[in-house]
């Protein structure tokens, strides 16, 4: 949670409870950087899979919608402690992320981001499809996708 509220303004995090129910349904999902040493946790990747193509908010606080052989991951949580930013972390758990989904037969990963964000998604592989349905709180967001194992 440390983490999640020193990544997110408030209206924008998720509770601790989320988070939790999140862990129970689908902790295999989470990915985290472990600082070798301190040995404290500084960043994760997380989501839930399911055979959905769009984002909604639902997403969030509705861990029960989580279906381990869904073809899609949407990522609910991507955050690296900001004294630990632009040190390539964020980018070696994205990439490891994506590796394992891709070995799963994922077929895409899809998020949502600020507008200031997007072009970091970008250099990541991911296609920008316009502002999302999301409005979690209370902001404006875009959805980003990006294909692993997608034929059309």
């Amino acid at each position: 949670m440390q983490i999640e509220k020193a990544c997110f303004a408030p209206h924008e995090a998720c509770s601790e409870k989320m988070i939790q129910e999140r862990i129970y349904k689908a902790a295999d999902l989470f990915l985290v950087a472990i600082d070798q040493n301190s040995g404290n946790m500084i960043g994760f990747i997380n989501g839930i899979s399911t055979d959905e193509d769009e984002f909604r908010d639902e997403f969030f606080d509705h861990a029960e919608l989580h279906d381990p052989n869904g073809k899609n991951m949407m990522i609910l949580g991507f955050c690296v402690l900001p004294m630990y930013q632009k040190q390539g972390i964020g980018k070696t758990l994205m990439y490891a992320f994506m590796r394992r989904e891709f070995d799963k037969k994922r077929e895409s990963l899809i998020l949502t981001c600020a507008k200031s964000k997007i072009r970091m998604y970008e250099k990541f592989g991911f296609q920008n499809r316009g502002i999302s349905h999301s409005t979690w709180g209370g902001e404006q967001w875009y959805e980003m996708c990006c294909y692993l194992n997608f034929e059309e």
